[in-house]
């Protein structure tokens, strides 16, 4: 018989309240702030500080978990977030489901930003390209290539109509979204753009870069003809004919710049909802809030400018050549016009500092009554903050901290009965729900490098770097007491089975035996948990790590020479050594039975050793980096073991062969835990997130698991096999260029497959209904027995229903792949799928996309011809059809709207909150009126 095993499937990772990759934003509310929290988007409500919601794509363990790189909110209750592979997912956070995945960046996706009406995305990517979607069509619209390297922001402006987009290239682009080029590039930055961002008048573009300034250029909203713009410019420019016609297409003018407080680069710079406050938040610990005033405010500061100025002249001048100095200026102010500057509009108001590095920073969209604005800030210890800016100062109103760990978790362990779950990190210990992934306790203490629940789950032990031994109360979340317990950093702590003590192992070259005991508080009635050291032996080098056999006969005492020592318990005699890996083992732990015992090595090598003659059965290359931790699962010989590399590794220790790979987490995996029966497993990572991967009732092969893995290996080659990566890149002319939205996947080439396997299909059905014609028509009369795999639908239906399938990103891509007599056989469907309303609109896309692909194909080739003419006259008249019934619709809705509104005092757009707010005052009736009767009722046996 073939063994079967039970697959681990990842079920909850908690731990990280933010990441340090991406950035946080609101959404259309300001009632929820979203920050990525690695490959999920958390939804956090502001004011009582808890996450209501996550947002993570369905993923499963064999799958590379894809961290969050970009979020942007649209007006509505969607949100867009870009992933590390290039992939944009469409979320609707009401909902809390994803709507639509949009492929189409070959790189991590680094910029996203919706446009005023949430109809358009662009997003912008490591790959140098940005892609316009269309939000609502789901699917990209076009491509536009010109910048050299990575896409760090954009912005809509003109209603939609162009975009500008900015880059580590130094260079702003300008691109017309209607002609679909680039119409303007402005250079002038030293070093490269991080950040731009234009107010919600779109008066100023702002850019923010290494310079030591912002630079703001105004937005022009109208392109005026050759004749007014000659009028305009033409002090300026003369009558040079040519310079008038560049500045015609001028979209940006420089407006000039601000000096920065801060010497460190600029990460972001956004303007508040209102326009009224410009935040610029740099790569360190600040950000500096500006003040945008407005046109009359403005205007009198800069002539308050202009006075002080002159004010100055006059008085460097000498007394008898003030007369003719007052002259000159009376003539000069009566020909100038007042020129209002950036220090004039833009004020520095205050500098908020944080703790820590800032990584992201948002403005609530509603502005509150007290304060000027709110604004989100993430830091990259894994925390995020609230400040309330006020025009003299600053206050941190919330800080979300407690969810998770300031830096990357150490060490985790679990309790005899699996409900509580301990994490150390470098300044606090975390008691955890494992169920839930609920934060119990937080303690602060040491850096923690190993820890134990002491049965009974009341006490725990953390070893520390700096050799002292916590011991935390559970129950009441405190440290009662700290030991010095070694002169170097503990690095492994071990339970002695029968429960009476424990071992402890440290870099002092010292194995400590210590035994609990239980004392009372000096004039107190309670009781609490201390140790003692029973029994120290010391060793030639390092303690690395420490184990005790589940019989308590062995102790095992892993090295810094590389080798493990086995010692017998009782007279810690000596009984075996170890020795064969390369570099020092790190991690061990003895097998149930106490017959194996498993050491993992910074050698990236797993060993299996027999306890009983400590011969080596077999050394593993186990990981691509260090192995970090290793445990076997209770009552077997299969065991896990993590690395450096970010893997989790599911073993079989009798067959040598490695069973499953379980890939979730974003950075090196320090440790493990393993529940005592084997049915959920805990590790914890650099990336700050603890992750537990449940076992299913789903059985696998160990020969089904290699092909997949093969498989997998093949599907992530899968790109090379497209474009070869020796071929020189073609060079991109200065103005840009377009190209098609989406890219070639395996979804795309599986979507191709089934449309050709449907054409035949259809086909073969075609002419065996034929033949049956034919046959009736001799008189042959026959039963026709439809072919079962078309699922009682006729030929054209089923093909129709291959192509419904596929979704409307990913059709573009599908049609690019196909044959051309294929597509010849697909436009002779299209004919009759025009009669059915709901299809006009994918009828009007394939038609479209197969004639701008096959062309010149379809133009030399006859048989063609009668399709493409019959598709001329039907399609316009269907999709007329389609377009009045859409404008009627439209006329109709908009007529109820205004009945709506003369019906009631309220507009249209409150009607919502109007419902809302009856809703609420109906609840609070109810709640009074039940009040009422229960006093009412009190009263009554009070009486009685």
């Amino acid at each position: 018989m073939v063994k079967s095993y039970l697959r681990y499937e990842p079920a909850a990772s908690f731990g990280v309240i933010v990441s340090v990759e991406s950035n946080i934003t609101y959404d259309s509310s300001g009632k929820h702030l979203l920050a990525p929290a690695l490959e999920k988007l958390g939804i956090w409500h502001v004011r009582q500080g808890v996450c209501t919601k996550t947002l993570s794509p369905s993923l499963s363990s064999r799958a590379p978990s894809l961290a969050v790189t970009c979020v942007a909110s649209a007006a509505s209750s969607l949100v867009a977030s870009g992933y590390a592979d290039g992939s944009i997912r469409i979320w609707d956070c009401d909902k809390g489901s994803c709507e639509t995945t949009l492929n189409g960046h070959k790189g991590a996706v680094t910029a996203l930003r919706y446009n005023k009406v949430g109809s358009l995305l662009a997003s912008g990517s490591k790959d140098n390209d940005v892609i316009l979607w269309d939000v609502v069509g789901e699917t990209g619209l076009f491509r536009l290539r010109g910048h050299r390297d990575q896409i760090t922001d954009l912005v809509f402006l003109d209603s939609g109509k162009k975009l500008v987009s900015s880059s580590k290239d130094k260079f702003l682009r300008v691109w017309d979204l209607e002609t679909q080029h680039c119409m303007q590039i402005i250079s002038g930055h030293h070093s490269e753009i991080w950040s731009i961002d234009v107010d919600p008048d779109e008066r100023y573009l702002v850019t923010g870069s290494a310079d030591l300034e912002l630079r703001f250029y105004n937005v022009k909203h109208e392109l005026m003809n050759g004749e007014s713009m000659a009028n305009e410019t033409g002090p300026e420019t003369g009558n040079d004919g040519e310079s008038a016609t560049q500045n015609k297409w001028e979209v940006l003018k420089p407006f000039g710049e601000i000096q920065r407080q801060s010497k460190d680069r600029v990460a972001t710079v956004r303007f508040s909802k209102s326009g009224n406050l410009l935040a610029c938040q740099v790569a360190g610990k600040t950000v500096e809030i500006f003040r945008v005033l407005d046109e009359v405010e403005s205007k009198r500061k800069a002539k308050r400018r202009l006075n002080r100025k002159k004010e100055k002249k006059s008085a460097k001048m000498g007394v008898e050549a003030t007369d003719n100095v007052e002259a000159n200026h009376g003539t000069e102010e009566a020909g100038n016009v007042l020129v209002v500057t950036v220090p004039d509009v833009f004020k520095l108001l205050q500098t908020i500092r944080a703790s820590k590095k800032i990584c992201s920073i948002s403005f609530c969209p509603v502005t509150p009554k007290s304060s000027l604005a709110s604004l989100a800030l993430s830091l990259n210890n894994n925390l995020l903050e609230f400040y309330s800016i006020e025009s003299g100062s600053s206050t941190k109103t919330l800080a979300i901290e407690l969810q998770g760990h300031r830096s990357d978790v150490r060490s985790v362990t679990l309790s005899s009965d699996n409900t509580l779950l301990m994490s150390t990190s470098h300044n606090a210990v975390k008691i955890w729900n494992p169920s839930t992934g609920s934060c119990l306790r937080t303690i602060d203490s040491g850096y923690g490098l190993c820890g134990l629940i002491v049965p009974h789950n009341k006490y725990a032990m953390v070893g520390t770097r700096d050799g002292k031994i916590e011991i935390i109360d559970i129950g009441s979340g405190t440290l009662s007491e700290v030991v010095e317990a070694h002169g170097g950093s503990i690095r492994s702590i071990a339970t002695i089975p029968n429960g009476n003590g424990f071992v402890t192992g440290s870099a002092d070259h010292d194995v400590k035996f210590w035994g609990y005991q239980i004392k009372q508080r000096p004039g107190q009635d309670s009781k609490y948990l201390t140790i003692s050291n029973v029994r120290t032996m010391k060793m030639n080098d390092d303690v690395l790590v420490v184990a005790v056999s589940p019989d308590a006969k062995y102790v095992a005492v892993a090295l810094l020479d590389c080798t493990v020592k086995i010692l017998f318990m009782d007279s810690l005699k000596f009984f075996l050594s170890l020795y064969g890996h390369k570099l020092p083992v790190l991690c061990m732990d003895i097998s149930s039975d106490g017959d194996l015992i498993v050491t993992g090595s910074a050698d990236k090598n797993l060993r299996i050793w027999g306890l009983d003659f400590g011969d080596c059965h077999k050394s593993i290359f186990a990981h691509a980096d260090s192995v970090m931790a290793v445990q076997f699962v209770r009552n077997t010989h299969y065991m896990f073991s993590v690395g450096k590399d970010r893997l989790v590794k599911y073993w079989d220790a009798d067959k040598f062969e490695l069973l499953l790979t379980l890939e979730g987490h974003h950075a090196d995996v320090w440790c493990l835990a393993v529940s005592n029966r084997g049915d959920f497993v805990v590790t914890g990572s650099h990336d700050r997130s603890i992750r537990r991967w449940d076992r299913t009732e789903e059985p696998f092969f160990i020969e089904e698991e290699k092909e997949k893995r093969l498989e997998e290996i093949f599907e992530a080659d899968i790109d090379n096999t497209f474009e070869d990566k020796h071929i020189p890149k073609e060079e991109l002319p200065e103005e840009g260029a377009v190209a098609l939205a989406g890219k070639r996947t395996l979804e795309t080439l599986t979507a191709t497959d089934s449309i050709i396997d449907a054409l035949d299909v259809a086909e073969v059905e075609l002419k065996r209904i034929a033949e049956h014609e034919d046959e009736k028509a001799r008189g042959k009369v026959a039963e026709f027995q439809p072919n079962m795999i078309m699922l009682g639908l006729s030929p054209s239906d089923y093909v129709l229903r291959a192509l419904s399938n596929i979704s409307t990103n990913d059709l573009e891509q599908t049609l690019l792949a196909l044959p051309f007599s294929d597509a010849l056989k697909l436009l002779s469907y299209t004919k009759d799928w025009t009669s059915n309303p709901d299809k006009v609109e994918l009828v009007c896309r394939i038609v479209t996309v197969l004639l701008q692909i096959h062309h010149s194909q379809l133009i030399s080739t006859p048989s063609a011809r009668p399709v493409l003419a019959a598709l001329k006259e039907i399609i316009y008249a269907r999709v007329k059809e389609c377009k009045d019934t859409l404008g009627f619709n439209l006329a109709a809705m908009d007529h109820l709207k205004q009945l709506m509104a003369s019906r009631s005092d309220a507009l249209f757009r409150d009607a919502k909150s109007k419902l809302l707010e009856i809703r609420s005052q109906q609840s609070k009736r109810l709640e009074a009126r039940t009040e009422t009767k229960t006093e009412s009722k009190k009263k009554k046996k009070q009486k009685k």
